[in-house]
This record gives C-alpha cells, sequence and structure tokens, in this order.
C-alpha cells in the first residue's frame, strides 16, 4: 500500500491507524454465508405500528439479523437474514419476527443467487 500512494510504510500505519482510532475506518472479514454452512439468505420488509425504532432494536438483536435499516416507502424496515435452512427462516419469521406485538406485516425476498456484493463505497 505504501508504494501504491508514495509513502513509506510507518507513514501509511499511522495514518490508518488513526482511521481506525476515529472510526472512520474498520478492517473486517466478509464470509460467504453459503460456503460456511447456511443455506438460506432473505431480505424482508417489515411494517410496523409504533415506534419502529423500537422494534429496529428487537429485530437487530436476533444474531441471524445482519442488516436493519429504517426506511421511508412501502416497509418502515428492511432486513437481512441468514438462515441454516428453509426451516430455520420460517422460524425466524413466524415465531421471532412476527410474534413482535408492533409487527403488522412481513414480506419476504428469498434470495435465489448473490450476483455482485461490493465494499467499495467511496473508492473512486
Amino acid at each position: 500500500m505504501a508504494t501504491a500512494v508514495g509513502l513509506s510504510e510507518a507513514a501509511v500505519r499511522q495514518r490508518v491507524q488513526r482511521m481506525l482510532d476515529a472510526g472512520i475506518v474498520q478492517i473486517v472479514a466478509v464470509t460467504d454465508p453459503l460456503r460456511v454452512g447456511f443455506q438460506r439468505e432473505a431480505m424482508i420488509g417489515v411494517r410496523v405500528s409504533g415506534d419502529t425504532r423500537e422494534v429496529a432494536d428487537a429485530i437487530a438483536a436476533l444474531p441471524e439479523v445482519d442488516y436493519v435499516v429504517l426506511t421511508a416507502g412501502s416497509f418502515d424496515l428492511i432486513l437481512e437474514i441468514v438462515a441454516e435452512d428453509d426451516e430455520h427462516l420460517l422460524s425466524l419469521i413466524n415465531d421471532r419476527i412476527r410474534a413482535l406485538p408492533q409487527v403488522r406485516e412481513t414480506e419476504t425476498f428469498v434470495y435465489l443467487r448473490l450476483v455482485k456484493q461490493t465494499f467499495t463505497w467511496g473508492a473512486r
């Protein structure tokens, strides 16, 4: 990296550390759920009554949910779920998400194939 940006390794290390400390950058590993034993991914649109933030927090606490967004439009929340299989997905939706009293409706979009996923926002 140092050669690519024309700096010394020490300067690059210091800049990266400052961005990490400031919370600007995170260094993470991204796994492919299908390659580590999970067979089902889905996006779920949720319509709620009451405080959307409370429902978002409750759903975000579920370990199978890896993405929760409060939205404007047809849904109040959009979730991404990684499940072991269809039975696990059904249990999550029916027994845990729809069981929340403020959840009015859900619509599930099962992933058939992931075509593109990037983490390069801001890079030009």
